[in-house]
């Protein structure tokens, strides 16, 4: 049986802002991924200075461990982004919309202190296979 990842929104559930789904529901996984919180640095050891920059090699990272397990970003179950600043949230959004391109995964944004000051956002993640 192939993987299927479906989005859910229960009745009476508020509305999603942004693209995502209340729920994902997976049926016929046979592996599970778990992404360590995915850093905005390049291979190289760069740092965008700006939080466009920095986003895209989050997403960037992230697609690299997907494809190390035989997986894309069709595999994403779950996403959890954080924010150094709220003041990032739509720009964060509309990179994330971008990359995922219409795919909907279960999604929580938080904002916190970032381990790095330099670090804008970091994203861990759940594929399923």
């Amino acid at each position: 049986m192939a993987v299927v990842i479906r989005p859910l929104t229960g009745d009476g559930s508020p509305p999603a802002e942004g693209q995502y789904a209340q729920a994902a529901e997976v049926a016929g996984a046979t592996r599970w991924l778990y992404l360590s919180g995915q850093i905005p640095v390049a291979p190289d050891g760069s740092l965008a200075p700006d939080f466009t920059g920095q986003c895209e090699q989050v997403w960037d990272n992230l697609e690299t461990q997907l494809r190390a397990a035989g997986m894309t970003l069709d595999n994403l179950v779950k996403v959890t982004t954080f924010l150094s600043d709220r003041k990032y949230a739509l720009e964060n959004r509309e990179v994330r919309l971008r990359r995922l391109g219409g795919r909907q995964t279960a999604l929580t944004v938080i904002v916190a202190g970032i381990f790095h000051e330099a670090w804008l956002v970091e994203i861990e993640a759940v594929a399923a296979a």
